[in-house]
């Protein structure tokens, strides 16, 4: 199975890799000045790598982050790479593929390969040495591997955040499979996952989903990654989940560009408000994306929770955007809808048309 993932690129893994390589360059633009400035390296990390190329010849993410890196001079000069794979033939052809990139002897560090079982020493050297700001990408076929101590050596240290690879089909279906219990175990923690099973007993998809993933977001905070943002994957016909992307960051900037990211390629957006999911159905007919009209929703959440408060835009913003798919632009659009009703009052209130800057003053009514 994990080889026929390889013989050619969908969409949706289009998506994932350009989710995940768009957030390394964002996140060395943020790092690799503060690394340099004290004499560190930075690092990316990926786990379950893969052989470099899909069959049709698209380069999967190893070698987008390393031709990422090869273009810009402070990550040529600072950037450490690790790879690995559990497949010997995979971390053989991975070489091959990056030995083959233009410009790959002028790395100050050579990549580093290895083949091993990441549920082992892997994952044990992970929680135990103290890494330089580091962004993992965790992308398992499935759910082997995959753990809560895994999770937490990948971010312990300071400026290091990761994105791992959930498979929901997968794990929606073992949740409650005794053979697969360790696995469960590991994922979500032992009484954590019991407590899940009992609570899935008779809920419908919708709630089984919601319940799943509120549970992983809770496990994985109750770690210290205080942000966690997922992307949904759909299947091709738009009608159920598959799989999600899962961000993890202790800092609240990184989960503000990564949520940004994610709303630039999802693949419908209702009044502006991204749905953070990449749905092929929706790509190829947004028109029949059922309207939610969440914008709205804002607004009226907005008067409510700061019903006779003065506050700054931007305190507006970073008092209710956490656990939302809401971004920035939402807020000033939700809120140039409320003054132009006549529903809060605003200082300035002449400004430039269209505009609402992050010291602009709100006055919510409080009634």
């Amino acid at each position: 199975m994990a080889a026929k993932f390889f013989d050619e690129r969908e969409d949706q893994s289009e998506v994932k890799a350009r989710i995940v390589s768009k957030y390394f360059l964002a996140w060395s633009r943020i790092i690799v000045p503060w690394a340099r400035r004290n004499g560190q390296s930075v690092a990316y990390i990926d786990l379950f790598a893969g052989p470099g190329r899909y069959k049709d010849g698209s380069a999967s993410t190893p070698l987008m982050i390393l031709e990422h890196a090869i273009a810009d001079p402070n990550l040529r000069a600072s950037l450490i790479t690790l790879f690995n794979d559990e497949e010997p033939q995979h971390t053989a052809n991975l070489q091959q593929e990056i030995d083959k990139l233009p410009g790959i002897d002028t790395l100050a560090y050579k990549p580093r390969i290895s083949t091993g079982d990441v549920g082992g020493s892997i994952s044990a050297s992970l929680q135990t040495v103290r890494m330089v700001p580091t962004f993992s990408f965790i992308d398992p076929f499935g759910y082997k591997g995959l753990s809560l101590g895994l999770v937490k050596g990948a971010i312990k240290d300071w400026g290091c955040d990761c994105v791992f690879f959930f498979n929901y089909n997968r794990i929606n279906a073992g949740i409650n499979n005794s053979i697969v219990d360790a696995h469960m175990t590991a994922l979500f923690g032992e009484v954590r996952a019991q407590a899940l099973r009992e609570q899935l007993v008779g809920l419908n998809p919708v709630q089984r989903e919601a319940l799943i993933l509120e549970n992983l977001a809770g496990a994985i905070k109750s770690l210290g990654g205080k942000f966690v943002l997922p992307f949904r994957f759909r299947n091709a016909e738009g009608t159920r989940p598959t799989h999600y992307l899962i961000f993890v960051s202790k800092h609240e900037r990184g989960y503000e560009v990564m949520k940004e990211i994610m709303a630039k390629e999802s693949s419908t957006q209702d009044q502006g408000v991204a749905s953070l999911e990449y749905s092929p159905a929706d790509a190829r007919s947004p028109l029949l994306f059922s309207l939610q009209r969440p914008l709205e929703g804002l607004s009226g959440e907005l008067l409510q929770q700061f019903r006779g408060r003065a506050m700054r835009m931007e305190e507006v913003y970073r008092a209710h955007h956490v656990d939302t798919r809401f971004i920035k632009k939402n807020y000033k659009d939700a809120l140039l809808a409320l003054e132009a009703d006549g529903k809060v009052t605003v200082d300035p209130a002449k400004r430039r048309a269209g505009t609402f800057g992050d010291d602009v003053r709100v006055t919510f009514p409080s009634v």
